[in-house]
């Protein structure tokens, strides 16, 4: 049964519970801090149609496909029997990303938690493959003192 306004005519609205109201069309919503029971849509993703257009994925996505181009080329090479070279590419294009994250405002899917967060861990990740790779025996590239009587230290004790 449809409610009364004071003039006694029936109105259209219908409340559902004691927590709905009418929306700006009339529309009886729900108004709870309760989160739904079942989700019916979901958020867009960062710059979602703000910075181009819904058909230029690439042109929002560029940052990530770079740093992962530069992973794939990485790992292409490790493959082709260039270790050295290719885990320092790998360790490069981390660094790449962590610059392009701390200099750029939307980096899209290259968000992935906060900046700082996002910085560090592309930093250090970064960091220790660059490092890893240029130590690798045989001949490394770069000798660290105290690591390497670290790790002598370790295997013969």
């Amino acid at each position: 049964m449809p409610a009364e306004n004071t003039s006694g005519e029936p109105e259209d609205i219908e409340v559902r519970d004691p927590v709905s109201a009418p929306d700006a069309e009339g529309v009886p919503r729900r108004v709870t801090r309760r989160f739904p029971k079942f989700t019916r849509d979901t958020a867009r993703p960062e710059g979602g149609g703000r910075a181009a257009s819904a058909d230029a994925l690439a042109a929002r996505q560029w940052p990530i496909i770079a740093v992962l181009g530069g992973v794939a080329l990485g790992l292409l090479l490790t493959a082709l029997d260039q270790f050295r070279i290719g885990t320092v590419l790998i360790g490069v294009s981390l660094l790449a990303g962590a610059v392009l994250r701390w200099t750029l405002p939307g980096v899209g899917m290259l968000a992935v938690r906060s900046r700082f967060t996002d910085i560090a861990t592309y930093g250090v990740l970064g960091t220790v493959i660059v490092l890893l790779a240029l130590m690798a025996q045989p001949d490394p590239w770069l000798q660290i003192p105290f690591l390497k009587d670290t790790l002598h230290f370790t295997v013969t004790n």
